[in-house]
């Protein structure tokens, strides 16, 4: 099979006009603060479609295809878990966040729980951050490998090298602009693949016939699956730190509230869409990797179209290494740079936010070569952030329950004990993300009843 060099030139060429944008707003990212906020105020829908296009990068179309090829249509719910996600952010933590002017986590959690759980977040969002990019970077080299004719590990370290020169140029604005027309070419390519493969199978009544009668069934994936979904879906939205970067981009809380219920409204076709085309693959193309449902239906498509999913594919992937690389860097610099370096000017902070978001963009491409669920893979940082999601309700509704070390130990055993739980296969069928919600609220629990016990007792010994 020869590459296919007509889409590859339209996706290049698509992706270079993107890089002109990023170049161009490059002159509002002179310093450190404007090149991780953006510096100006937003509407509600751009960053609705701003917070979507972070949770619907390659990892989600393809991991979201490659479920669905085993397992059916009910594959959309790990989407679907997003928008729910989303709709409670809107009611209980987006007006919160932005009038809380803070646009880290761990800024937000320091409020609460002091320094100590500051630092302790920013290494969990920071390492739930860099495991997205690993499945992010594993699908668009899957996707990238057809296209050039070339084996899957040359084409992710391709994929990782480009994108993190992409991501450096103009800072959170760049992002803003940038990832909403790839959220709308992303959304367009989805449409494109679903049309293309029903009318491939002769319609979606023809479909029902042609794959098992499981494959439209909603809980073929397993109700413990979904509810595991559910749980690290919301705790992603709810402590993701690129979310919140984008609340702060509006001008105030209720603007907040809308765009997470845009964001919520656009999640739910997406999700529907992308399980159809994996089910239509496994009508089509019997036999294959399941991993390879997306990119083998794509090689089908005539060029034009094949380019529009493609160019969605690609500017899904710069998109979401972009928030990613942008997250990262700024939880380093605000947590870990800024407070040691406080004399120093804006031209050395401005130049070690670049060099962060370069070296957060590179380190993941080793390991993406070995990612083998990607979809799984991408679960686990959210299911990591789920602790997060925990410890920020309880900051909001609840700042005197527990204590600020007991936050700080949840955070660090769920580090460690999610992720073993995760390489350990997810013993007894209980997922990691089960995991991730039950520590912190066993450890807070606990904190909270060894402080009631002992005011109790010096105030039963109390004169």
């Amino acid at each position: 099979m020869q590459p296919n060099w007509i889409v590859l030139s339209l996706t290049l060429a698509y992706m270079a006009a993107m890089g002109l944008i990023s170049f161009s707003v490059r002159r509002h990212a002179r310093s450190a603060g404007s090149f991780t906020s953006g510096g100006t105020r937003y509407p509600a829908f751009l960053i609705g479609f701003l917070l979507m296009s972070e949770f619907i990068g390659t990892a989600t179309s393809v991991g979201t295809t490659q479920t669905a090829y085993r397992v059916g249509v009910s594959a959309a719910w790990n989407v679907l878990a997003l928008a729910v996600g989303f709709v409670l952010y809107a009611i209980l933590l987006a007006p919160r966040f932005k009038e809380l002017g803070e646009n880290t986590i761990s800024g937000a959690l320091n409020k609460a729980y002091g320094r100590p759980t500051k630092l302790a977040t920013s290494i969990i969002m920071i390492f739930a951050l860099q495991i997205v990019a690993v499945s992010t970077y594993a699908g668009g080299g899957t996707i990238l490998a057809g296209l050039l004719n070339v084996d899957r590990t040359s084409a992710i370290v391709i994929t990782g090298i480009v994108a993190t020169l992409y991501v450096s140029v103009g800072g959170m604005r760049s992002v803003i602009y940038t990832n909403v027309l790839h959220a709308v070419v992303k959304y367009l390519g989805i449409l494109a693949a679903v049309a293309f493969g029903l009318s491939q199978v002769g319609g979606l009544a023809n479909l029902r016939v042609r794959v098992p009668e499981a494959m439209f069934a909603v809980d073929t994936v397993g109700w413990s699956q979904i509810f595991a979904w559910m749980v690290a879906g919301i705790g992603a939205v709810f402590s993701t730190q690129y979310v919140i970067q984008a609340i702060n981009t509006v001008q105030d809380g209720r603007t907040a509230r809308q765009a997470s219920f845009y964001c919520a409204f656009l999640l739910v076709p997406f999700g529907i869409g992308a399980a159809l085309v994996g089910v239509c693959a496994a009508a089509l193309l019997t036999g294959i990797p399941a991993i390879q449902a997306l990119p083998g239906l794509i090689a089908r498509m005539d060029d034009l179209l094949a380019a529009i999913v493609v160019a969605g594919l690609a500017g899904s992937l710069f998109g979401t290494i972009s928030a990613l690389s942008i997250g990262a860097a700024t939880l380093l610099f605000k947590d870990f740079y800024h407070p040691r370096r406080l004399s120093e000017d804006g031209t050395s902070s401005l130049r070690f936010v670049r060099s962060m978001t370069v070296l957060v963009g590179l380190i993941p491409i080793p390991l993406a070569i070995f990612a083998p669920d990607i979809l799984k893979v991408t679960f686990l940082a959210k299911s990591l952030r789920a602790t997060l999601a925990v410890l920020v309700v309880f900051a909001f509704y609840a700042p005197r329950f527990g204590t600020p070390r007991a936050a700080v130990v949840s955070i660090l055993v769920s580090l460690v004990l999610t992720i073993g739980w995760f390489l350990a296969g997810d013993p007894g069928g209980i997922d990691n993300a089960y995991v991730a919600l039950v520590i912190p609220l066993a450890v807070m629990g606990t904190a909270e009843l060894r402080k009631r016990t002992t005011l109790r007792n010096e105030s039963v010994a109390a004169p």
